[in-house]
């Protein structure tokens, strides 16, 4: 285990810059939406991803006239379907690249839409009681400390407004990535949950992956994740749990690793 030497800004600069570089290169959460996806949207046909599988009934039934942050979900993906759809949309992410694909979508359809640049842990620039959805797919691996951002998602959503939230299942970040073992139907456990590559990874790990410009991540505990929720004051009213699609770690073959919560900030 190594000891960090990284700062909060540290990690959130150096996370943004990873960011910026898989979003120029159009990964899988870099894709902007098609015209014809957005024309169904606006027809009445829709729908966003929270998770690779379709979200559970009743999580996001009607968004006509809904005011959605879409939190640290920006890509051209979610944003602009939800605005089609007629939300009123506003997109906060520490990618600036990534804004740009919602920003270029709106323009190509003709879509209203704010984007907006920042820390999910730092939602200043927002005013209280100001959402009635907080739509919040797979991107809380990215900070060190959740308390803030469950704090500020509460202090936003207006009352009786949900936050939709994915995260990985951390035990995704316990075993060795060794594919050796793999090809064995073998798993190694490494790590400790919570987990967290700047303290985690041998020095030589850390170097390699901060060379390739490769985002740093934290696999944080359910009880952060969940309880982290309640104790903001949120009460959480679903949860789904879903497999994913195309395993890249061979526990994702026998169990589902991605989460999804829909919780209420009360009356």
């Amino acid at each position: 285990m190594t000891k960090s030497l990284f700062s909060a800004a540290d990690i959130f600069l150096h996370n943004q810059t990873a960011w910026d570089r898989m979003a120029r290169e159009r990964g899988d959460w870099s894709q902007p939406v098609s015209t014809e996806i957005i024309q169904a949207a606006r027809a009445g046909d829709w729908q966003v991803q929270l998770t690779p599988a379709e979200m559970p009934s009743g999580w996001l039934p009607d968004v006509q006239g809904k005011r959605i942050l879409c939190l640290a979900a920006s890509g051209g993906q979610q944003a602009p379907v939800l605005a089609a759809a007629g939300a009123d949309v506003v997109v906060l992410d520490a990618s600036r690249e990534q804004l740009n694909l919602d920003e270029w979508v709106a323009q190509r359809d003709d879509l209203k839409l704010q984007t907006l640049l920042g820390d999910m842990r730092d939602l200043s620039a927002l005013a209280d009681d100001s959402f009635d959805v907080i739509f919040h797919p797979i991107s809380n691996l990215y900070v060190p400390d959740l308390h803030r951002v469950w704090s500020e998602c509460f202090r936003v959503l207006r009352h009786g407004g949900r936050l939709l939230s994915s995260f990985y299942n951390p035990v995704v970040f316990v075993f060795e990535r060794n594919e050796a073992l793999a090809a064995e139907g073998l798993l190694k456990p490494r790590f400790v949950l919570p987990y967290a590559d700047i303290t985690d990874l041998d020095a030589d790990e850390l170097t390699k992956k901060q060379e390739a410009n490769q985002a740093l991540v934290f696999g944080h505990s359910l009880a952060d994740q969940i309880n982290g929720q309640l104790q903001a004051g949120f009460l959480v009213a679903g949860f789904d749990e879903v497999f994913h699609p195309h395993p890249r770690f061979l526990i994702e073959r026998y169990m589902p690793t991605f989460m999804a919560t829909y919780a209420i900030k009360p009356m």
